[in-house]
């Protein structure tokens, strides 16, 4: 959910390189996605089968205070995490920066996914199911901007605003004791679709061909945001 490609094309972005680099730069960006679900998957299979889980759960649910600097921590490593990740960086950075974000994004989604698996209610079968429609709904929208070829980048204000929105209400949840309900994970659906259509056409428009990793960081988070809230959709429906 970058904001840093919101103040227009680069003078040699993708969308005028020649065909062979444009799609080298492509390849390499989906292919760094890829990896870093597969990096993601393989850490969360680690940790949950260790006791690192409950701990995790202990500190970030221990208090106010401790889910308030766990969502600082999140929205500070993010904000790390991609200026890290920027082509104007050294290659090891940037790909310390991409490591970094999924290294947060396997801390926030672990308390979740071993609630899932330890529970006869749910197991695997729910997480399969958020993962199928993550799956889905992220090809669906990829393929939308790659069959248009248009230009998502104007509603990047708007997401960067709802984004906030949404974080500001959920501070508030904390600190006041109300519960968010559904209503907050559709939301946050709905933010991370804007976000693919968001990414996937800067992707084609206005990032250079030297910036798969940048590119690939910000639709793994796409990626992430969506997975989280569709799998506490089906569990919390599920509950009902």
């Amino acid at each position: 959910m970058s904001g840093y490609l919101e103040d227009g094309y680069h003078r040699d972005a993708a969308a005028y390189a020649p065909e062979s680099a444009r799609v080298g730069f492509i390849r390499r960006t989906y292919l760094h996605l890829a990896v870093s679900v597969a990096a993601l998957v393989a850490v969360e299979a680690v940790l949950i089968r260790t006791n690192v889980a409950m701990d995790v759960m202990a500190v970030m649910w221990g208090s106010k205070i401790s889910l308030l600097l766990v969502l600082g921590l999140f929205i500070g490593g993010g904000f790390l995490a991609r200026y890290m990740a920027r082509a104007d960086s050294g290659v090891v950075v940037k790909y310390l920066g991409l490591a970094l974000y999924v290294a947060i994004w396997a801390v926030m989604l672990l308390p979740i996914l071993y609630i899932a698996v330890h529970s006869p209610q749910f197991g695997m079968a729910v997480i399969n199911q958020a993962a199928l429609l993550t799956l889905i709904t992220f090809g669906g929208l990829t393929l939308t901007v790659f069959v248009t070829k248009s230009d998502f980048s104007g509603i990047g204000p708007f997401l960067f605003a709802a984004s906030w929105a949404i974080i500001a209400v959920i501070v508030a949840g904390i600190l006041f004791g109300f519960g968010l309900g559904l209503w907050i994970s559709f939301a946050c659906i709905a933010l991370a679709a804007g976000y693919i259509l968001y990414d996937t056409s800067n992707i084609l428009h206005h990032y250079r061909t030297d910036e798969h990793v940048a590119a690939a960081l910000e639709l793994f988070a796409d990626v992430a945001l969506l997975f989280y809230h569709i799998l506490r959709v089906l569990m919390l429906s599920r509950n009902d």
